[in-house]
């Protein structure tokens, strides 16, 4: 049967509130699935009580944007628990720096012309971490611009007058932490990397796996199925797993579905008891 992990709710940038995204992801035949909101766990406990009046299992987790040229890089960290440690702690800080720079993105476009407050933005997230998709949904209401797409290209994406960094961990300090709160960090969307040629990959991946990374998101819906293979074979050749999920974030993601992303997508549920085994022999 089919999993999926990598996900996110109204938490971070997703349209579903936690709750709706189990019953979702329950009616559509997934045995388990992972909550990923980025920077936040916030959205763990409601999935979970919802997950236990279901025959579904959750998997906690968040997913952490790290410090990384020249292009970007994502880790979902999975079977990462709600409450106190090491990587948990620092996630509040980072949770305080998105809202920092929401202000300042705030600031940016009043500069432009455009009327929007920091209130707005946070009715608009309703829950959890407000953060740039709030912000494009909030100018495509206002008919600043025609859509998600057209927000990130002319205001808010890397470049654009409107964008704003903020703080990042690196991958080593996110692998660390990740480990030393007994979860398995997962290297998600690897072409986003800025990386050109295999020679490149192949070196990046020999780092990444050499400092504890788990794994690697090989099943993901922007990739064709042959991509997919070989990245899997890839992964497999570093000693890690391949992992997948669709990276769903509801109508903020038009068209890309739960479970299947674009519609060919699958990842086998031998997946996730491979990375259970893998979690299970983390040091205690």
């Amino acid at each position: 049967m089919p999993v999926d992990l990598h996900t996110h709710s109204r938490y971070s940038d997703g349209s579903d509130l936690p709750g709706d995204l189990v019953e979702a992801a329950h009616s559509i035949g997934l045995t388990a699935f992972a909550l990923t909101d980025h920077d936040t766990q916030d959205g763990i406990p409601e999935a979970r009580s919802a997950a236990r009046n279901l025959d579904i299992e959750l998997i906690p987790g968040v997913e952490i944007s790290c410090e990384w040229e020249p292009g970007t890089l994502h880790l979902v960290v999975l079977f990462l628990e709600p409450g106190s440690g090491p990587l948990q702690d620092r996630l509040n800080r980072l949770q305080r720096g998105r809202a920092e720079r929401n202000d300042r993105i705030v600031e940016r476009l009043n500069d432009l012309g455009i009327e929007i407050t920091t209130d707005e933005v946070a009715r608009e997230a309703d829950v959890g971490v407000a953060g740039r998709p709030h912000v494009a949904a909030l100018l495509v209401r206002k008919g600043v611009v025609e859509d998600m797409r057209a927000a990130f290209d002319e205001y808010l994406g890397n470049g654009r007058p409107a964008y704003v960094g903020r703080e990042r961990l690196t991958p080593e300090e996110s692998i660390e932490l990740a480990l030393r709160s007994r979860a398995l960090p997962i290297l998600s969307h690897p072409y986003t990397m800025g990386l050109d040629s295999e020679t490149q990959f192949r070196e990046a991946f020999s780092h990444l796996a050499g400092i504890g990374l788990a794994g690697i998101d090989c099943y993901y819906p922007e990739y064709s199925i042959e991509e997919r293979i070989a990245l899997a074979e890839l992964t497999r050749s570093f000693g890690m797993i391949p992992s997948g999920g669709s990276d769903y974030h509801g109508t903020y993601k038009s068209g890309l579905q739960l479970g299947t992303g674009w519609g060919d997508l699958v990842v086998a549920d031998e997946v996730l008891e491979e990375l259970k085994a893998a979690q299970a022999a983390l040091p205690r």
